[in-house]
């Protein structure tokens, strides 16, 4: 299997400044080089919904596809993602054992229903450095 097939794939919002500074974030992280990053809008980003019956219409939620396995969206995701970065990041799975899962994601929705009109947004997703662009698939 190529290596590139093992990797964790994080669709994300590629308009959004929250979640573009949230990618950095992980990037900056991810000291295994587990993750690959692909916007919701992007063609591969769509074609991954689709294929995983993800209406793309509905979806404006943080991905995480592990090929192969299951997908996560939502709070889930971002605990699952956090608990693959360095330091002390993955303690954060207690919140999953604390907080049940819709609660969870009512905070998520909340946030990420406000989060164009408290941190922006772009016109067009983001162009990854020269030196980022290994981390995005196209």
């Amino acid at each position: 299997m190529d290596k590139e097939n093992t990797k964790k794939i994080i669709l994300f919002d590629g308009l959004c400044n929250l979640c573009n500074n949230a990618v950095r974030f992980v990037i900056k992280r991810d000291r295994k080089d587990v993750f690959r990053f692909a916007s919701l809008q992007s063609e591969i980003g769509q074609k991954m919904l689709s294929d995983r019956g993800i209406d793309p219409r509905d979806t404006d939620s943080i991905v995480l596809v592990e090929p192969g396995q299951a997908y996560y969206t939502r709070s889930q995701a971002a605990i699952e993602i956090a608990s693959n970065l360095g330091g002390l990041w993955p303690s954060i799975r207690v919140f999953q054992y604390l907080l049940p899962s819709g609660l969870r994601d009512r905070l998520y929705n909340f946030v990420a229903k406000n989060r164009y009109k408290w941190y922006g947004k772009k016109e067009q997703c983001m162009i990854p450095t020269p030196e980022l662009k290994a981390k995005f698939i196209e």
